[in-house]
Parts: C-alpha cells; structure tokens; sequence
C-alpha cells in the first residue's frame, strides 16, 4: 500500500508539475520551491535545488512579469511564443527531477513524458489565447489570464494532496487538448491566412477539408450570381 501511495504520488507530481509548466512556468517553481523550503512538499533530492533563495526570488519576479504580460492582447501571444523555447524544456527538467535519483533510462522517459505533456499544455493555452485575441474588447483575455493562473494553483494543489483525483482529472484535459488542438490549429491557420492575404503575401496550404469548404462556397458562390443576372429572350 506504501508503495502504491509513494507511486502514485511521485505520478501526480511529475505530471502536475510539468503540465501547469506549460501553462505558468514561474508559478510552478516557485510553488515548489516554496512548498520545499517550508517543509509542506516534501521534493525529491534532484529538486531540492529549487528551495534555494535565490531561484524563489527569480520565479516570484518572472511571475510578476508574467501576471501583467498574459494579460495584454497581443503581448500574451509574444509572450507565450517566446516562452516554447522555455517552458517545454523546463517541463522536461522538473519530470527528471521528479522520479530522484534512480537509473539514467527512467530519467529520460520521465523526461520525454514530461516534455511532451508541457509542449501539449502549452499549445493548448498558446493557440486558445490567440482565438481571444481576436475579441475586441480586453476582458476576455483578463478572464482567461485570471483562470490559468487559478487553474495552476488549484492543479498544483490536487496533484499534491490528491493525486489520483489529478490523475483522472489529467487523463480529461488530454482527451480534450487532443479533441481542440486540431480545430485551434485550423482557426490560426485561417487567421494567418486572412494576414497573409492582407499583405500580398503567399498564403499557407490548406487541408483537405477547408479546400472542399472552399470549393463549394466558391460554386455556391457562382450559381448566386449567374442566378442574378438578367436573362434575355429571343425576341430581344
């Protein structure tokens, strides 16, 4: 039974902390860290680093940054495009560090895992952020900001204190990143394209099905008109 808690928990932390990483890096360590140095969250060996001062301070000034970043139309985009080349990394490094001081093959598939969670978590918030950002007025993108950031610290919660109430809750949000990914892709892609066509620039291939959707507006579009037109007679 011990061993199935202790199992079940070093599961929850090292996907809880690399799927909030793709949403609030700088939350989650300086939720550790914290948790760490005070003694609530008892952290692997391998990061126990992040108890250190110094990293604590560093994680609490970026999500200063952050809070007030995310929440700019358009600077949130910036923002989290900058932040692939961090996040998903970092994901990885906490997953490694999260199964201690075990054999090299598990850290690397801890680590794989771990990447691959942060990279769907951030994309997931990346390309949602971008579809609000075509709203015109600010408030949806301040209630989006304001829901990731209580969605980080109540997801950090349940995987500490619950973890297979996480886990399920984790198996959920995959199945759903999954479902959206695809159609938040198709929505940026056409949001491009419409930028694209703007600036005469050359616009991105579409798929299968947006080029049938095309087509067939482009037909509808043309029995519109040649209904519209005026028809002659013989004795005209």
């Amino acid at each position: 039974m011990e061993n199935y808690e202790a199992l079940m928990a070093t599961l929850a932390l090292m996907l809880g902390s690399s799927w909030a990483s793709g949403i609030n890096l700088y939350a989650v360590v300086a939720i550790l860290g914290l948790g760490g140095s005070t003694g609530h969250i008892d952290l692997p060996s391998e990061l126990s680093v992040l108890q250190d001062p110094l990293i604590i301070g560093a994680a609490a000034v970026m999500y200063v940054v952050h809070f007030f970043v995310d929440k700019i139309p358009g600077a949130d985009t910036a923002w989290d495009t900058i932040h692939t080349f961090i996040r998903i990394p970092a994901g990885a490094m906490l997953a490694a560090g999260t199964v201690g001081d075990t054999t090299l093959a598990l850290e690397i598939a801890a680590g794989l895992l771990g990447g691959g969670v942060a990279a769907t978590t951030h994309a997931t918030k990346s390309g949602a952020r971008v579809m609000i950002n075509t709203s015109p007025e600010p408030v949806s993108n301040w209630s989006a900001s304001l829901t990731e950031d209580v969605l980080v610290l109540s997801g950090m919660w349940t995987a500490l204190n619950h973890p297979e109430v996480f886990l399920v809750l984790f198996v959920i949000f995959i199945g759903f990143s999954v479902w959206v990914l695809p159609k938040l892709w198709r929505f940026i892609k056409l949001l491009l394209n419409k930028l694209a066509k703007f600036f005469g620039a050359k616009t991105l291939p579409v798929d299968a099905n947006d080029a049938l959707l095309s087509t067939q507006a482009h037909e509808n579009k043309s029995l519109q008109t040649s209904k519209s037109l005026p028809k002659h007679t013989d004795s005209e």
